[in-house]
């Protein structure tokens, strides 16, 4: 334990030393003053697919159609939640939509990191959609693009949480949720197969999510042409990361075109 402690000291000392002192409003929150939770949590994600799979190899796929219609719902309503919860304590706060500083609107941060911080804890929560497909044998869904996609944003958002946790930073998650309550209600509902013809929306899907990142890219670059005080280096890293997941969507929803025609 004292070897795993005197670790944690140094990669903690790694991560301020790169990024500077960490927000102190959210010290003491579950899972963020250590890093290597996160870490090992994906990295036992990670793990879960390939032993999985190994293990599902000779055996029947699983249904889990109760255990699906439970977990989508569940995370559609936290969807719900985060959306709704977002868009009122940044309207408490008075944000700034092109630019939003990370101290100005006082107690409004505070509610606005509260939320940010379930919607980096649902980024864990998520590694479920990936072990679903492992048991179900559905091992064409398990592409590049969708593990690190879930295991990327599970880890950024550590690191956000723990330095950037309001002002600028809501402006994804509030779209994002938007686009979880389309999706995890698609996905709740797809169990069913009397319910396919109804789900009309499903071709919809990638097109909204790459708006979405296109949107916050967006949004992310005004905050560099009209800077508020937001960290620049944030910013950029945000952007280009966004630019990846346009990039793998873009191709994933060109082959799905392709598949379709």
């Amino acid at each position: 334990m004292e070897h795993l402690k005197a670790f944690d000291d140094e990669i903690n000392a790694l991560l301020d030393s790169m990024f500077g002192p960490r927000d102190s409003r959210v010290r003491g929150w579950f899972l963020l003053d250590s890093y290597l939770p996160t870490f090992f949590l994906t990295v036992l994600y990670l793990l879960s697919i390939w032993l999985g799979n190994k293990y599902m190899k000779n055996r029947p796929a699983l249904s889990l159609k109760g255990v699906l219609t439970l977990y989508n719902l569940g995370i559609t309503l936290l969807s719900m939640y985060m959306l709704v919860e977002l868009i009122l304590s940044s309207w408490e706060g008075g944000y700034n939509l092109q630019c939003q500083d990370l101290a100005s609107a006082g107690e409004a941060d505070v509610r606005v990191a509260k939320v940010l911080w379930w919607y980096y804890f649902s980024k864990s929560v998520e590694f479920l959609d990936t072990i679903f497909f492992v048991l179900r044998k559905k091992t064409s869904q398990i592409t590049f693009l969708h593990v690190y996609h879930h295991a990327s944003m599970f880890n950024i958002w550590w690191c956000v949480l723990n330095w950037i946790p309001c002002g600028q930073s809501f402006f994804g998650p509030t779209l994002n949720s938007f686009i979880h309550i389309l999706m995890y209600s698609y996905y709740g509902l797809s169990v069913f197969p009397s319910m396919h013809k109804y789900l009309w929306w499903k071709k919809y899907l990638t097109q909204a999510q790459l708006v979405q990142f296109v949107l916050t890219i967006t949004h992310t670059m005004s905050a560099v042409v009209k800077p508020c005080g937001f960290p620049l280096g944030c910013l950029i890293f945000q952007s280009s990361y966004m630019l990846t997941l346009v990039i793998l969507f873009l191709n994933f929803y060109v082959q799905f075109v392709f598949a379709e025609s």
